[in-house]
């Protein structure tokens, strides 16, 4: 790997190191990162990334002579899904200062992504390349080269050019016992020094200028001494490092490549004092007496121990209580000292910690950063105010920005003492995102009770609001009119605000429960409100006039499900276009209420639905009306996605959904793209971690699908803009909203790519095309063709290239695919009734093609593994003395023939007889019969090897063996 030095002031170092400049590129710009699962040797899917790196690349970072302006339209749109902008910011990390001249740029993280915010042109350029959050950050003396790291599983540390935003290095899962919890880059920026996050933490130094993979030395550090958080190097000698947890400091010795610590005592009795927790430590312009600060707002004087040169060993020589405040920053600027506290303050001392000038007068809540301008003032400049010493001197400090607890970023032009407020984001848990239906508005709610909307398309804040005493918002959402906001909060209360003041008159709060607020929703004509909790029941509000207001009335609570709910929706019903309501949870019922009927008795229901046998639905949405037929459509934790008739409530289709890692968690059929072709329609989901979009109709192709990362910590929520350009996902955790522009044509282009007609689901099929599967598929296809005719006819055969649809059942069976009886009807339903609507006539028959696509879609996304047993038995089974989960006989022949789908003593016995390979024709279904096959109490590891037959090794039983839903 070819590597650009690390300062400009080393540049004829780099000349040569850089002719082949083939710097990593893994930015959004220049890398096509495109998610492919292959099935590992546990059957689980695994994230591939493909990336295309540009040939110019390296001439940008070696020409670029400065920080670039950042276009406001700076985006490629090669790929389907575009990240557009950042919301929030994560608030234990810096905020660094970049340029304050001409443009006042700074560096943050969102989630995994790094921000270049330009604050004058109010433009972002995104740093893309980590999977996981990013865990810590730097910048090289002139700001020219950023560091950013991350505690992934395959943790990276990228190494960027600030001037092009190309990442230049990167160093891959360095510390793979946990990723990188704090670095630093050495004051020439040739040396970077990182500390692991395992549970014995490793200090490693490289050289990133160089190819080399490997540190240039390294050392474990004992756990004794407490979590390493702080490190850096000493500014005028690069062979002296300083780290602390909260309890104890290290100082390094790098000499000869070997990197060796002291571990000096400090307690309370040291001088016999409060010592407080350790928070940040400096070298000083000596290069050997360091500084540390405590919550007690002390600072511990560091001094050499002996008059030795090398190597340096130093102990606490002094502890001087600088303020009763606890000090949270601790840095080193110019000719000063400064140290930031949790009353806001920011203080200036010369090297004799004689206080020199404070900032205390811009309200600032606990203080986390404070990075300084890399431009110098001018002494001659006029306007500086006076410090707080008795000469009364002109105060000449940098500009500088100042980084606090509650995720906000101020600006101090130090010149004319004025403060000002570059961002404040969301400082908890952002987990509520909605779309106004008819404007470019995007809310946004936290766990904090805070409300901020946004207009997305001039990213500039509209409004906020402040909930009291209700906090903890946990969902909004606009009404289609877009007149009120919804607000739901985890005290089980929601409020209904102006969609355009975010006020209210104060009768608006509606508090029927304790259990926090899941869903919210409105019919189509504004007039109802739902919400679903999780005490898994629905409320029901309807909005009528008393006298010349509009309130909204209580209309009743139903504790409908006996699991959570997943979702909640209202629809139209096709007939007396009537609002329709429904609910799904995650006891597979699908729930349907009877609006014109409830009332002050109560929320009735309407009808009840079981949807699922085995898995578990996750959410659900109207589909499109691409069909004359209405359709619902649901998703499930076996990554698969059904059709549902509107009325009836028949499962019309089954499809393979998208599989990333994840199953499907929300849907959102997007509006109609003013430059898109108004009949094409597509849909926006999000799984675990990803986001993704999706072609459609459905039919189970996976190249119409497409997702990629999105919160690597786990995505709350999704919403869309009312004209379909725009996508936004809620973290959670990670306080961060993510814009995505959607690129549709990208999609389709990708789409073709994977082939045309039945390519896609031939390449589906074990083998593909040329393979053993679908030759034997052919094959029992035209036997099916014979047997229908009769094998021992001599007449001439009428040749076809169909075949019943009541021979699907044994077709599937052949293949190895033993669906439920209910699966198997949904089958038959799916070709039966696939053009009734159109012709009103049955399907009765199907061909290869047909039934490939058949197969593809039903079959299980993977065989059942070993843990899917194991808690089959933990449930219907009983411990013995060892501990091992067991199932008694007599139990579980009654548990196979009461529940589930009934089997009788027939079907038992044929079953068990095959399993153990016992010819069981012409035996009775007597008990001896069972006694012979099955011992009195059966174990998971008894039922695997014995009866079904499978080695010890095996992590994942086969399909061909099928399994009952009962287990």
């Amino acid at each position: 790997m070819s590597t650009t030095n690390g300062t400009s002031t080393a540049s004829d170092r780099a000349d040569a190191e850089t002719e082949d400049a083939g710097e990593q590129i893994n930015t959004e710009d220049n890398q096509i990162e495109k998610e492919v699962h292959d099935e590992d040797e546990d059957g689980r899917n695994e994230l591939t990334l493909y990336s295309l790196q540009e040939d110019t690349a390296g001439s940008q970072v070696y020409t670029a002579t400065s920080l670039s302006v950042i276009p406001k339209e700076s985006r490629t749109k090669t790929h389907p899904l575009v990240l557009d902008w950042a919301y929030g910011m994560n608030q234990t990390l810096p905020v660094l200062s970049l340029q304050d001249e001409d443009r006042l740029v700074i560096l943050y993280i969102c989630a995994h992504v790094a921000v270049m915010y330009d604050h004058t042109s109010n433009a972002q350029h995104l740093l893309q390349g980590h999977c996981s959050p990013i865990t810590c950050l730097c910048a090289s003396e002139d700001r020219r080269w950023l560091v950013t790291a991350d505690m992934g599983q395959e943790s990276l540390v990228i190494i960027w050019d600030a001037y092009t935003g190309i990442p230049v290095r990167t160093l891959f899962d360095c510390h793979p016992e946990g990723g990188v919890c704090t670095m630093a880059l050495s004051k020439d920026s040739k040396y970077l020094v990182t500390v692991g996050a395992g549970a014995v933490q490793r200090v490693c130094i490289w050289n990133w200028t160089e190819e080399s993979e490997s540190p240039e030395c390294q050392v474990d550090l004992s756990p004794k001494y407490g979590f390493q958080n702080q490190l850096l190097f000493n500014p005028f000698d690069n062979t002296q490092l300083v780290s602390n947890s909260s309890t104890q400091i290290l100082f390094y010795n790098w000499e000869r490549g070997h990197l060796e610590y002291s571990a000096p005592e400090i307690t309370d009795k040291t001088f016999n004092m409060v010592l407080g927790s350790l928070s940040q430590s400096i070298f000083y312009y000596d290069a050997v007496l360091a500084f540390t600060a405590t919550s007690a707002g002390n600072i511990v004087l560091w001094d050499k121990q002996t008059q030795s040169r090398q190597p340096v060993v130093r102990k606490a020589v002094k502890l001087v209580p600088l303020q009763k405040e606890a000090i949270t920053v601790l840095t080193l600027i110019d000719s000063f000292i400064i140290t930031g506290d949790v009353n806001g303050h920011i203080k200036f001392y010369d090297g004799n910690l004689k206080l020199i000038n404070v900032y205390n007068e811009f309200s600032l809540d606990p203080i986390r950063s404070i990075s300084f301008s890399k431009e110098k003032p001018s002494i001659s400049d006029p306007g500086y105010s006076k410090d707080c010493t008795l000469d009364a001197k002109p105060f000449v400090i940098r500009n500088f920005v100042v980084s606090t607890t509650n995720a906000t970023a101020v600006h101090v032009n130090a010149q004319r003492n004025v403060s000002q407020t570059l961002l404040k984001e969301h400082s908890e848990p952002l987990g509520a995102v909605a779309c106004h239906p008819k404007q470019s508005l995007v809310a946004m709610g936290s766990h904090s009770g805070t409300i901020k909307v946004w207009d997305y398309e001039h990213k500039e804040a509209v409004c906020s609001r402040v909930f009291q005493p209700h906090k903890q918002i946990q969902c909004i959402t606009y009404d289609p009119q877009g007149f009120y906001l919804a607000v739901g909060f985890a005290s089980g209360a929601f409020q209904i605000v102006d969609a355009c003041t975010l006020q209210s008159d104060g009768k608006e709060c509606f508090h029927y429960s304790q259990d926090s607020i899941t869903h919210l929703t409105f019919s189509q004509d504004s007039r109802y409100l739902a919400a679903a909790d999780t005490g898994k029941a629905v409320t029901l509000l309807l909005r009528c006039k008393e006298g010349t207001q509009e309130v909204w009335k209580y209309q009743g609570r139903h504790h409908s499900h006996y699991k959570p709910i997943q979702d909640l929706l209202f629809g139209v019903d096709l007939d007396s276009s009537q609002p329709r309501l429904l609910s799904l949870g995650m006891d597979r019922w699908l729930v349907e209420y009877d609006l014109q009927n409830s009332g002050e008795d109560g929320l009735l229901i309407l009808s009840s639905e079981r949807i699922e046998q085995s898995a578990v639905p996750t959410c659900m949405v109207w589909y499109p009306p691409l069909t004359p037929e209405h359709f619902l459509l649901t998703a499930s934790n076996l990554y698969k996605m059904k059709l549902f008739n509107a009325t009836s409530k028949m499962c019309r289709k089954t499809v393979f959904g998208p599989s990333y890692g994840s199953p499907v968690k929300k849907m959102a059929i997007l509006p109609a793209s003013k430059d898109g072709d108004p009949n094409s329609h597509y849909m926006a989901y999000i799984t675990q971690d990803k986001v993704g979009i999706q072609i459609l109709p459905l039919d189970g192709n996976p190249h119409k699908s497409f997702a990629m990362i999105c919160h690597s910590t786990g995505v709350s929520t999704l919403a869309c803009s009312y004209d379909g350009r725009y996508a936004f996902t809620a973290g959670g955790q990670d306080c961060t909203v993510f814009s995505w522009e959607l690129n549709l044509s990208s999609l389709e282009a990708s789409a073709a790519l994977g082939g045309k007609d039945m390519v896609p689901f031939y390449n589906l099929l074990e083998g593909g095309r040329d393979g053993h599967l679908f030759r034997e598929m052919e094959e029992y296809f035209y036997y099916c063709q014979l047997q229908n005719q009769d094998l021992d006819t001599m007449e001439t055969r009428l040749v076809s290239t169909r075949i019943s649809l009541a021979d699907v059942p044994f077709l599937m069976r052949a293949l190895g695919f033993y669906p439920t009886e209910q699966e198997l009807e949904d089958m038959q339903n799916e070709v039966k009734f696939s053009r009734y609507a159109e012709t009103r006539n049955y399907v009765t028959d199907i061909d290869l093609e047909e039934f490939i696509k058949l197969y593809v879609n039903h079959r299980p996304a993977s065989g059942i593994a070993r843990q899917d047993l194991c808690n089959a038995f933990q449930v219907l089974g009983k411990p013995d003395e060892r501990g091992r989960y067991t199932i008694n006989r007599n139990e579980l022949l009654e548990l196979l023939q009461a529940r589930g789908e009934h089997m009788t003593e027939d079907d038992l016995a044929e079953c068990f007889t095959t399993l153990v390979g016992i010819s069981g024709e012409g035996a009775s279904c007597t008990e001896s019969l069972f006694e012979s096959v099955l011992p009195p109490e059966i174990s998971m590891e008894t039922f695997a090897l014995d009866i079904l037959g499978l080695s010890e090794a095996t992590q994942e039983l086969p399909q061909e063996h099928g399994h009952d839903d009962d287990l």
